[in-house]
């Protein structure tokens, strides 16, 4: 992601950011929200740690960014898989945690797909900040179930204020699509 970020600014096609990495020690406990299903919980020894990550992102992390860099109000997340879950989580739970969300191949299969199914009612009480969102599905994130049922949801009731894309790409895989679509999700987020 610094990578594509130094390049696009240098082309001048977004402006400066600051990157922010977060390592985690446990991606699946950290990434992952609460879940019944068996097979779902069989990933890792402990899952649905999303809540005290996004906590942990709001309470110490975005402070100490604030604290020492010249910041603004603007945030953006990006993620892919499990962290393109937890991003579609934190964008239905905490819309005003960021302001640009970015979920490619997001695992929205995760515990039978409720959080798709609750976007309909979450999405009803955004308020109408501005926000982007641009989602990205492949042909097995697709195959899985999860992306396009998320942006018939948006599509039928976007909350103001929202920008948002969707792309399906049969054409790539859950191993491909980020490199493939990097560059672009990145542009439509930080124009």
């Amino acid at each position: 992601v610094v990578n594509a970020v130094e390049t696009l600014v240098q082309q001048g096609r977004v402006r400066p950011v600051i990157v922010i990495g977060i390592p985690n020690t446990q991606r699946r406990r950290d990434l992952t929200g609460p879940t019944e299903v068996a097979s779902d919980r069989a990933i890792a020894p402990k899952v649905g740690g999303s809540a005290a990550f996004r906590q942990f992102i709001r309470e110490e992390l975005i402070p100490e960014i604030d604290r020492r860099y010249k910041t603004t109000a603007e945030r953006g997340i990006i993620g892919e898989s499990l962290a393109g879950l937890f991003v579609v989580e934190t964008f239905l739970e905490e819309p005003s945690l960021f302001t640009h969300y970015v979920a490619l191949d997001p695992s929205l299969w995760w515990n039978e797909g409720t959080l798709v199914g609750s976007a309909a009612n979450r999405l009803r009480a955004f308020d109408s900040s501005p926000r982007t969102l641009y989602l990205a599905a492949s042909k097995d994130a697709e195959s899985r179930g999860g992306p396009s049922q998320l942006a018939e949801v948006i599509r039928r009731s976007p909350p103001p204020g929202l920008q948002w894309d969707y792309k399906l790409r049969r054409d790539l895989t859950h191993g491909t699509i980020f490199r493939a679509l990097e560059n672009e999700a990145l542009e439509a987020a930080l124009r």
